[in-house]
């Protein structure tokens, strides 16, 4: 019977399937518009984190680029380009084109900053996340990580003293070269830590100055 009456069940299987495509189009349609509507506030916030991290000029935008129909995915109708422009009167760039890595890694912690809550990663590493940076650049990106830390927790591997002094726990990592290579993890207590954020300032000659300075 199935077999006999199969050209009114493909029909009726072809109007299921055009009512599910038209379902589809109208939150695709939805999903996109929200989209476009938020990320003007979503790149503002961005930016202004950019300029806590002392990026100068450069800045982000992004663009969302509307695919074919077999190519939409559970994620939408649309894939999204994040642009990156270094400075006043450039163009626009693809951001993993044109941004050092240390471009990259700030613009990323800005990201996450703006992001909070809203993203499902509990841990976050930094691997020398502020190599090359120093000065008052240095206390800025250690403020923003201190406000990412409100929401994940953070691990950052660093060599900045001004960093490390936000830190809630400060581990001492050390390479011992015996007969077998290893490495040492250490926790330090707190007189440790202000000795270690002496020596990260000054050296290996810790004076009561720069303890103090570290303090």
């Amino acid at each position: 019977a199935r077999f006999e009456s199969r050209d009114e069940l493909l029909s009726q299987a072809q109007i299921r399937l055009d009512e599910a495509w038209r379902n589809l189009s109208r939150a695709a349609h939805d999903l996109a518009r929200v989209r476009r509507e938020i990320l003007p506030e979503f790149l503002g916030a961005v930016n202004a984190q950019l300029e806590r991290l002392e990026m100068g000029s450069a800045r982000i935008e992004g663009e969302f680029i509307d695919l074919e129909q077999e190519k939409w995915t559970k994620d939408g109708s649309q894939s999204f380009e994040l642009l990156f422009v270094p400075g006043q009167e450039l163009k626009p760039q693809k951001l993993n084109h044109v941004a050092s890595g240390g471009e990259l890694s700030r613009v990323m912690l800005a990201i996450k900053v703006v992001l909070g809550e809203r993203d499902e990663v509990d841990t976050l590493v930094f691997d020398e996340i502020d190599s090359g940076v120093g000065g008052q650049t240095a206390l800025a990106l250690a403020s923003v990580l201190k406000d990412l830390s409100k929401t994940h927790q953070i691990i950052v591997v660093t060599h900045l003293a001004q960093v490390a002094a936000c830190a809630d726990k400060h581990f001492c990592v050390r390479k011992l070269e015996d007969e077998t290579l290893q490495t040492e993890v250490k926790k330090l207590s707190e007189a440790d830590r202000i000795k270690e954020i002496a020596r990260m300032i000054g050296g290996q000659a810790i004076t009561p100055l720069l303890l103090q300075n570290a303090q």
